[in-house]
């Protein structure tokens, strides 16, 4: 008998601790819009010790807070950067606000101005930024990339949407009161892909917001941030979170740390300052002159102990220019570009090395800016062929010669490389004539020396089977009742 009061003393106590620990849950839960000084409790934004303003220069450090209402992907890994869903044509809030411990720092009435932009978040993309959005424009009349939902909009003074720039808008706003910016992005991701064929991987955007504190009629620059996002057709985002919520739930727990858990809301992090693509740097401007000036003679600079009187009188002449095979091939010499190069030699190169359909492209780029790109911005920009091939035409990269000999005139001492392109007759002939700096039709046939002292006349087969790198010493002789030459080649 004692034992059942026991028992049943013992039970009333344990349900009566149950109910006062239950009391209270899910008060904190509701299923309105999150509360703003809520999010901002959260030690994510709690600033640290010295932050605020810098004594040393005077400038802003971390006093802002940039908000997006809209929920981060679940799929984004740990040591990747959040990527945030949106709808074409929706309107989203964006959130901003100052600390309360900078807030007296605008006392005097100064008012914020940020300059809210969709950009792309590859830099490889950036290069061709305005060129892209101008393409969308020609197919989306009167719309812009990025606008301003007016009624559902507060706490903003005046708004200026930019008219050179369709992904900008400019605000200005009172620090001291609550400002929300709505928005809306009117194009989706699969618009810049680079193919259209259906199912493909749509570009990623950035939302960038730069804060600028106007005093004396200027802006200085105090904070920026942004965060990744990709746009769907709507409902497309809705779809999107869908996707990936099933996919984390069939991972196993291992494999679900090594993801960041979704938000309902998505910080903007601090990044550098928005800057113009490509940089408007003023370069100097170069002319190369007519295209003549790309010709260069491969032997322009020979030893005048080449010019022997064993040649006869009509060699020690003047230089004379080269015709036939070696005009024709020096003509396709042509200068390298150079971080001088202005925009108008710039497309006059990518011309003569025969990019002409990517003139359009890059007609805004200098030398300096297409020399920037790396050989995997040019694939990406350009694809793998025409990529690659811009690339070893802006490193100089030459094809490497079919054979490499070396020649010395007849009792000289020094030698000059001959880099054949091609295994023929002609080719070395007019190479061994600009050792002269005289017209290839003035040699006209070459002998070889061989065994016992015969002479056996050059042929392009006979070209072909020397060896790389082969030491030769040449002589001329002067041909009978002629003014021309025959080269023999020891």
């Amino acid at each position: 008998m004692a034992w059942s009061v026991y028992s049943q003393t013992l039970e009333d106590g344990l349900a009566a601790d149950f109910d006062q620990n239950l009391s209270g849950l899910g008060t904190e839960l509701g299923t309105g819009a999150y509360n703003m000084s809520e999010v901002l409790a959260l030690p994510m934004f709690k600033p640290e010790t010295g932050e605020g303003l810098n004594q040393a220069d005077g400038k802003l450090d971390c006093g802002f807070h940039c908000i997006l209402n809209a929920p981060t992907s679940p799929a984004c890994k740990l040591n990747e950067e959040t990527v945030t869903y949106l709808n074409q044509g929706m309107p989203y809030e964006l959130k901003l606000s100052i600390m309360d411990e900078l807030k007296d720092l605008h006392a005097n009435g100064n008012q914020i101005k940020t300059q809210v932009r969709v950009v792309f978040s590859d830099k490889r993309l950036q290069f061709t930024e305005r060129e892209q959005i101008q393409e969308w424009k020609k197919t989306h009349l009167g719309e812009r990339v990025l606008d301003i939902d007016v009624p559902l909009s507060y706490g903003i003074t005046d708004f200026h949407p930019s008219q050179e720039e369709l992904n900008m808008i400019e605000i200005l706003w009172d620090p001291h009161e609550s400002v929300q910016f709505v928005f809306k992005v009117n194009c989706i991701s699969t618009e810049f892909t680079a193919k259209k064929h259906g199912g493909e991987k749509g570009v990623v955007f950035r939302i960038q917001v730069d804060n600028f504190l106007q005093e004396n009629g200027t802006g200085i620059h105090v904070y920026s941030a942004g965060c990744q996002v990709k746009v769907f057709k709507p409902k497309g985002a809705d779809r999107k979170h869908k996707t990936d919520r099933d996919k984390m739930v069939k991972k196993s727990a291992d494999e679900k740390a090594k993801y960041q858990p979704s938000y309902e809301f998505t910080p903007l992090k601090e990044c550098e300052p928005f800057t113009l693509r490509p940089p408007s740097i003023p370069i100097a401007s170069t002319s190369h002159g007519s295209p003549s000036s790309f010709e260069q003679n491969s032997f322009s600079s020979v030893d005048s102990s080449f010019l022997q009187t064993s040649l006869g009188p009509s060699f020690q002449s003047s230089p004379v220019h080269l015709t036939n095979s070696v005009s024709h091939e020096s003509s396709y010499k042509i200068d390298p570009l150079n971080p001088n190069s202005s925009i108008e030699d710039t497309l006059n190169w990518l011309k003569l090395n025969r990019f002409q359909n990517y003139c359009k492209l890059f007609q805004n780029f200098s030398g300096a800016d297409l020399l920037r790109l790396a050989k995997d911005d040019l694939i990406q920009i350009m694809g793998a062929a025409d990529g690659i091939r811009l690339n070893n035409a802006l490193q100089g990269r030459h094809v490497r010669p079919k054979l490499t000999i070396y020649v010395c005139q007849d009792q000289q001492q020094v030698y000059h490389a001959i880099y054949l392109d091609t295994p023929h007759v002609s080719e070395l002939k007019g190479k061994i004539a600009a050792l002269y700096e005289q017209p290839s039709h003035k040699v006209s046939k070459l002998l070889r020396q061989g065994p016992t002292g015969i002479r056996v006349l050059v042929s392009d087969q006979m070209i072909s089977n020397i060896q790389e790198e082969s030491v030769f010493v040449v002589q001329a002789l002067t041909d009978p009742e002629s003014d021309t030459y025959t080269i023999v080649m020891k």
